[in-house]
C-alpha cells in the first residue's frame, strides 16, 4: 500500500468476490490476501505490513482479537463476514471506537435450499436408495424391490412445522408453499398474524404435535439449547419426521436418538451434529432412519458473492460518512 495515498487503505482477507472489489477500489486502496479456513488472528508476521496500515478490515475466519488491534493502530472500521461476529472481540473493537458490521442473511437463500433438500431426501428415501443402488443390489431378480423398499411420502397436503420464522425460516416457508404443504411457524417474535395466510404461527407444544415434518431453524442462544428435548420429541406422531440444518444444540442430542432407535419417529435428516466431525463409531451411522450431510448448509460461491455485496454495501456507506446498515457495536458505540 502507499502511505501517501489520501484514501483509506482496505485489507480483505475473506473470500470475497473480485467484481465488488474492483468497485470499491474508487473509494479504497485495497490489498487483498488469499482466504485461511485457520481461524488465526489477523496478528500474524505475513499480514503485519498491511495490518498496520489497514483503516479497515474484511474478514471471515480470521479472528479480529486484541492482538490485532494492538497491531492495526489506524483501524477504524470492520466487516466480518457473518451473521454475527463471532470471530471478532466486539468489546475490544468497542473500547476503540470501531464500528463492526456484520452480513446477515447472507447465506439464507442456499441454506434453505439445503433444508428442502434433506426434507425431501429424509422423506423419500433418497439417500438410503442411492447408496443401495451403487452398491449393485438392483437385481433382475426383483426388479421391483426398490419400489417396495424405499417407500416413502409426497409433500403436498401435508403439514410443514418451521421452528424459527426468521430469514431461513421464511425462506423454507416460501418452498413449502410452492409443494403444496401447510406451515405452521412457532417463533417467540412473531405476533400472530404476522405471516398472513402463508403460515400458521403456533406454540411450540402445538407445532410438534400437528406437523407431518419440522425444520429447525432458530439461532443458538441461551433460550435455544434443548428446545427441543424430549418432552416436544416424545409429542411428535410415530410416522413424523425432524430436519436440522440450523444448530445442532437446539435439539437435545440423547432424547433425539432415543427416538430414533426406538422407532418412536419415522426419521431425521441432519446436517449440524453435537460434535463436527461426529466420531467414526457414532450412533447415528448405525441408524437407518437418518439421512446425513456434513454441515454444508453454506456450501455454495453464492455465499461469497452475497456476504460481498453486503459487505461492500456497509464499506461504502462507512466511506462516504453514512450509517452502515448491521453494525454489532452500534448501540454501545452510541452510548
Amino acid at each position: 500500500m502507499t502511505s501517501a495515498s489520501p484514501r483509506p487503505r482496505l485489507l480483505i482477507t475473506a473470500p470475497f468476490d473480485p467484481a465488488a472489489a474492483a468497485r470499491l477500489a474508487d473509494l479504497f486502496d485495497i490489498e487483498t490476501v488469499e482466504p485461511s479456513m485457520a481461524g488465526d488472528s489477523l496478528a500474524r508476521p505475513r499480514l503485519a505490513d498491511w495490518l498496520a496500515a489497514a483503516d479497515a478490515v474484511v474478514c471471515e475466519v480470521d479472528r479480529v482479537d486484541q492482538a490485532a488491534l494492538d497491531a492495526a493502530p489506524a483501524l477504524k472500521f470492520v466487516v466480518t463476514c457473518r451473521a454475527s461476529p463471532v470471530n471478532v472481540d466486539l468489546a475490544a473493537c468497542t473500547r476503540r471506537g470501531i464500528p463492526v458490521a456484520t452480513t446477515p442473511a447472507r447465506n439464507a437463500e442456499i441454506t434453505a435450499d439445503l433444508a428442502f433438500t434433506l426434507i425431501l431426501s429424509t422423506v423419500r428415501h433418497t439417500s438410503a436408495a442411492e447408496r443401495w443402488t451403487r452398491a449393485g443390489n438392483w437385481t433382475a431378480d426383483d426388479v421391483f424391490e426398490p419400489y417396495a423398499r424405499f417407500r416413502g411420502i409426497g409433500l403436498g397436503g401435508r403439514t410443514l412445522g418451521i421452528v424459527g420464522g426468521g430469514a431461513i425460516g421464511r425462506r423454507v416457508l416460501r418452498r413449502a408453499l410452492a409443494f403444496g404443504m401447510d406451515v405452521l411457524v412457532y417463533d417467540p417474535y412473531l405476533e400472530p398474524g404476522a405471516l398472513g395466510v402463508d403460515a400458521e404461527i403456533v406454540a411450540l407444544d402445538e407445532l410438534m404435535r400437528r406437523s407431518d415434518v419440522i425444520t429447525v431453524h432458530v439461532p443458538l442462544n441461551d433460550a435455544t439449547v434443548g428446545l427441543i428435548g424430549a418432552p416436544e420429541i416424545a409429542l411428535m406422531r410415530p410416522d413424523a419426521y425432524v430436519v436440522n440444518a440450523g444448530r445442532a444444540a437446539v435439539v437435545d442430542e440423547t432424547a433425539l436418538l432415543s427416538a430414533l432407535r426406538e422407532k418412536r419417529i419415522a426419521g431425521a435428516g441432519l446436517d449440524v451434529f453435537w460434535t463436527e466431525p461426529p466420531p467414526a463409531d457414532h450412533e447415528l451411522f448405525r441408524l437407518d432412519n437418518v439421512t446425513l450431510t456434513p454441515h454444508i448448509g453454506g456450501a455454495s460461491d453464492d455465499v461469497v458473492t452475497e456476504h460481498s455485496r453486503i459487505a461492500e454495501r456497509a464499506l461504502r456507506a462507512w466511506a462516504t460518512g453514512a450509517e452502515p446498515a448491521a453494525v454489532a457495536n452500534a448501540r454501545e458505540l452510541a452510548s
